[in-house]
């Protein structure tokens, strides 16, 4: 994984980070990513995105420039970066308070200042390194014929489960692993019912369209998202069985795609790269 420091910020962001730097009167530092996005003409998760994921790339940038952005980044952005990666790197159940803290270089009571509790850190942790922001963001989008968004949405999903850190593939672990654990408490309240609202809500609308095949909503959603999960899930440690090579991940975007559309569709839907 590269150095955030490392990531190109364009300099639109940076100059719209000065801009709203300016507007609020406090250093670039103290400035939320909300503030900076909005300046922008973006949302927080497309200006997370093209900064490479990480609040310090832009800050980085923002002195790179010339101006200095100011004091110690904020406890809440420090702490769901440092929760996220000790998820990935060593689990739910580790991703304790203390742990965070001790990562994050901030104390306990902080925390419990900033988030309230382990739940709410955890609920912003989901929010910002699992898809689910940037599901929402493309069934927003301008609408599209069905093969279209089916294949955009599998480009997406394989995106960001493939990056570190790799928060999903960890909580679903934990999911199957303690079934009846907090970690299901927190998806049923927090995860699922946003789910169900935009993937979901999208879904039922193909299907009271003609597009889709008429089946149940929650068995369409496990459709769609269950073989690309668990590909990518899979992918790091089956990769180092001998005698497995597996596609590059266009083709299996490609073929995850083909096989929904095929098991759902209620009429034959050409690839994106296929249509006149």
């Amino acid at each position: 994984m590269s150095d955030p420091k490392d990531v190109p910020v364009p300099a639109d962001l940076v100059s719209a980070a000065l801009r709203a730097s300016d507007n609020l009167g406090k250093d670039v530092a103290d400035v939320s990513l909300v503030a900076i996005a909005d300046e922008a003409g973006v949302s927080r998760s497309t200006l997370l995105r093209r900064v490479g994921g990480s609040r310090r790339a832009l800050d980085e940038a923002v002195r790179a420039s010339g101006v200095d952005p100011g004091g110690q980044r904020p406890v809440r952005e420090r702490a769901v970066e440092s929760a996220a990666r000790l998820i990935s790197e060593q689990g739910l159940a580790a991703t304790t308070l203390e742990a965070v803290a001790a990562s994050a270089g901030c104390s306990v009571h902080s925390l419990y200042a900033a988030f309230g509790g382990r739940d709410e850190l955890l609920r912003a942790v989901f929010e910002r390194y699992t898809p689910i922001l940037d599901v929402e963001e493309a069934l927003a989008a301008p609408e599209e014929d069905l093969s279209s968004r089916v294949h955009g949405i599998y480009r997406m999903l394989g995106t960001r489960l493939s990056r570190e850190p790799r928060v999903l593939p960890a909580v679903l672990a934990d999911v199957f692993a303690r079934p009846e654990g907090p970690t299901v408490d927190l998806l049923a309240r927090f995860f699922f019912p946003r789910m169900l609202a935009g993937v979901g809500g999208w879904l039922a609308g193909e299907v009271a369209a003609g597009r889709i095949r008429d089946l149940p909503v929650p068995l369409l959603i496990q459709q769609l998202i269950s073989p690309v999960a668990l590909h990518f899930m899979m992918r790091p440690a089956l990769g180092r069985v001998p005698g497995i090579e597996f596609p590059d991940a266009e083709e299996v975007y490609t073929t995850f795609a083909d096989a929904f559309l095929r098991a759902v569709a209620t009429e034959p839907h050409p690839r994106p790269d296929q249509q006149e």
